[in-house]
């Protein structure tokens, strides 16, 4: 071979070893990072006994929890708690759902493709090249290495494939989307970021608790708001408010991942049962409906705040609480159970609200959905825009989303008081309140207290004055 033919071919050879050790460099992957500060969940067994862990697997009929230690404990779901077992079932379900969705595909790294379809491109151009030099030597030199444009042709020719195939590998690898397998666009949601969540809550502690995982954040609370209660309420099953056991594994749970569901979950015909979102005072926000179907705050049965007690003497919103707006500003007021905040009347910036989807929300100025509480149906959640978990011992229209934190009920249920108005409502200590409530032009108490021990004392006075006390034991 001459010098010409050895000075061709060498600048080949030095092209192919600057490509090399940047396609070694250009592996994808990455090392996994163990924050600081993880939060252990806590398990009640059946037994009475509890376990620390996080849900890893399961293996059949078998959870498996990584303790602090980083061991494994491999628990059967028959020794949990009820309530356990329905946020274990839960977990699994997720765990399968992730397996059945998940890309066996390898992904690769941008540069990485990038380089590869240069070489790609680069031996389809060279090969001729290379067999036309070996086959006729006299003739490769005659008309390509001596030829001066031939060689500046080629070496054009050259320039203009590399810049081809990077732009066709940058085009292909640089959507934000992807599809599944019925040709949907998937949209890929960031994660929330704790501190963002936490922050709207801060202002309501310490009357509250907040802590997190790399799944949940969680929200600890007594189910009692900071502010007056049950006043203005016309419709009433003579339930009172009482505290409520909102924490450790029975806290309120925010998902920290969203995502859009395929089919937006309407609230007329599902979610009537438990909680759709949590207030950022600790308080849950229901279905604006009734498990009767009926609009709570039409047909008046809650307070002056849009609460009231359910048949567990729990105190919870059916209609958007916009008073917090004045202690949270332009924070979210709540966020709903599929991850997404609700603010109040106003955008997060203190602009006017746009025009609300069917859902009650609409994509806020970070691409990042957002509901809105509103004085007017359906207060605050219209359709569920995000994934959640259902309840499968629950059908529609009484369904829930899970998790869901239960309430604990102190007394048996209580039938409606036909005719009742609620005038009042004061505490008495730290501990009880008394409720009045009148009837035409008579008057009726309920004077309530509980003690350490969890005992719970009623007297009930009715309109004509004959009081009854009664006494439960939580």
């Amino acid at each position: 071979m001459k010098k010409n033919q050895c000075t061709f071919f060498a600048v080949i050879i030095i092209i192919s070893m600057a490509i090399t050790p940047l396609l070694t460099l250009a592996h994808s992957g990455g090392h996994y990072h163990h924050g600081d500060g993880t939060v252990y969940n806590t398990w009640q067994l059946k037994n009475g006994n509890t376990l620390k862990g996080n849900f890893l697997m399961n293996k059949g009929d078998v959870i498996y929890l990584e303790k602090e230690n980083g061991k494994l404990l491999g628990i059967p779901l028959e020794d949990l708690s009820i309530q356990d077992q329905k946020l274990a079932n839960f977990k699994i379900n997720k765990l399968n759902e992730i397996n059945q969705n998940f890309d066996n595909s390898i992904p690769s790294n941008t540069n990485s493709k990038i380089l590869i379809t240069i070489l790609e491109y680069l031996l389809i151009l060279l090969t001729p090249l290379f067999i036309f030099q070996l086959i006729t030597p006299t003739l490769f030199e005659k008309y390509v290495i001596r030829n001066n444009f031939n060689l500046a042709a080629i070496s054009f020719l050259m320039i203009t494939t590399i810049a081809i195939a990077c732009s066709k590998s940058s085009t292909s690898s640089s959507s934000s989307v992807s599809t599944n397998n019925n040709n949907n666009t998937v949209v890929t949601l960031p994660k929330t970021s704790t501190g963002f969540i936490d922050s709207a809550f801060t202002p309501y502690k310490p009357g509250i608790t907040t802590k997190w995982d790399d799944t949940y954040f969680y929200i600890g609370s007594t189910g009692l708001p900071n502010h007056n209660m049950m006043i203005g309420i016309t419709s009433w099953q003579q339930q009172v408010p009482v505290s409520q056991p909102y924490t450790d594994n029975n806290s309120w749970s925010i998902p920290l991942q969203p995502a859009y569901a395929a089919t937006p979950l309407s609230t007329k015909t599902n979610l009537m049962k438990g909680a759709v979102a949590v207030a950022v005072n600790g308080i849950p926000i229901f279905n604006a409906l009734n498990n009767r179907g009926e609009d709570s705050y039409l047909i008046g049965e809650l307070d002056n705040w849009g609460g009231h007690c359910g048949r567990g003497d729990d105190y919870h919103y059916h209609a958007a609480p916009l008073h917090l707006s004045n202690t949270s500003g332009l924070k979210p007021i709540a966020f709903a159970l599929d991850g997404f905040p609700v603010y109040g009347t106003k955008e997060p910036d203190g602009s006017s609200m746009i025009a609300l989807d069917s859902c009650h929300g609409h994509v806020g100025s970070n691409n990042i959905y957002h509901y809105h509480g509103t004085s007017d149906y359906p207060y605050v959640v219209g359709a569920m825009k995000g994934r959640v978990n259902l309840d499968p011992a629950t059908p529609a229209p009484e369904n829930q989303i899970l998790p869901q934190a239960f309430t604990k009920p102190v007394r048996p249920a209580t039938s409606p008081l036909k005719g009742a108005i609620i005038t009042d409502f004061t505490a008495i200590g730290s501990n009880g309140y008394q409720l009045t409530y009148k009837i035409g032009l008579k008057l009726g108490y309920v004077k309530y207290s509980w003690d350490l021990n969890n005992k719970y004392t009623y007297i009930l006075t009715d309109t004509g004055g004959i009081a009854t006390t009664t006494s439960y034991q939580r």
